[in-house]
């Protein structure tokens, strides 16, 4: 099974975020799903200062078989985004829960992390 850090929760799916100081968390997408999408080729940003909704589309990320939506796990204000995977895609295979982040949302309602997975429901449901 592909690396699934316990300290994070996951939305179904694919993404992890990672809850910070704050109310800012860091947001990607997770190793199982960056293996299963194949080498990285293009991640277009979501835009720094956006309000979003739990489960908006904010994020594509483009690889050499396919292309996949990115969805935000929680509402809230988008307040950074990963400029280096503008120059480096490929930075979310080989680095997806550090590096690879692909943004940071300031979270206006923290309750919406009960309604995601822990990392233990998230690894069952890559095996079912």
């Amino acid at each position: 099974m592909s690396d699934t850090p316990e300290e994070l929760y996951y939305a179904s799916s694919h993404e992890w975020i990672k809850p910070g100081e704050d109310g800012v968390a860091a947001v990607g997408i997770s190793d199982f799903a960056q293996g299963e999408l194949g080498d990285v080729v293009f991640v277009e940003l979501p835009e720094a200062g956006s309000q979003v909704s739990a489960r908006d589309e904010v994020s594509v990320v483009e690889s050499v078989k396919t292309a996949s939506d990115i969805y935000t796990p929680v509402s809230g204000e988008i307040v950074a985004v990963n400029e280096l995977l503008a120059d480096s895609p490929e930075t979310i295979n080989s680095s997806p829960y550090d590096d690879g982040w692909i943004f940071k949302i300031r979270m206006s309602n923290e309750e919406e992390l009960k309604e995601l997975l822990s990392a233990e429901e998230y690894k069952e449901k890559c095996n079912a």
